[in-house]
């Protein structure tokens, strides 16, 4: 009998992604296609036992789907039609989404992650890092900087509070 299982690659646990995608006019042009193409590359690369959600904001924040659903052929080329029909324009809301990403938190062995794509441009810094404070539970907060100058202080302070990492495209 051949063991199917390779004894040096350590088991991957399962994880819920929540992927937040800053859809606001600041990101029109090339950070918004950047920002696609990246959110297309972290979903391809899900694994079966993965959850994920999609959360896109501007002036208003909506998920794609209620709760995180898991990361199937399915789900994830719905997940891709979704962010291709998506275009940036009105307003910058990040509290909506960040409510949207922490308010719905159930307990579970899962690793949560919350991956937050934005150019950062906000000017309510303050009262964003105590909501995330505030709301973070068990998630941990990523922050992925888009675009020419995005807000390194907001992205930078957020992803420290949410004990995540910021990373900058």
């Amino acid at each position: 009998v051949i063991n199917e299982k390779d004894e040096d690659k350590p088991d991957i646990p399962p994880r819920e992604v929540i992927f937040v995608l800053d859809t606001s006019g600041s990101m029109a042009g090339e950070s918004i296609r950047q920002a696609k193409m990246a959110l297309q590359i972290a979903i391809q690369q899900l694994n079966p036992q993965d959850n994920f959600n999609l959360i896109e904001f501007n002036s208003n924040a909506r998920s794609l789907w209620w709760e995180p659903m898991t990361a199937s052929t399915a789900n994830k080329l719905t997940a891709m039609s979704f962010i291709g029909g998506l275009n940036a324009d009105g307003g910058t809301e990040m509290a909506k989404a960040l409510h949207l990403a922490l308010d719905e938190q159930y307990p579970s062995h899962e690793l949560r992650q919350v991956i937050f794509i934005t150019d950062g441009s906000v000017g309510n810094e303050q009262a964003l890092m105590q909501l995330i404070e505030q709301k973070l539970a068990h998630s941990r907060l990523f922050t992925v900087g888009i675009g020419s100058a995005p807000n390194s202080y907001f992205m930078t302070g957020a992803a420290q509070a949410g004990r995540g990492t910021f990373t900058y495209i």
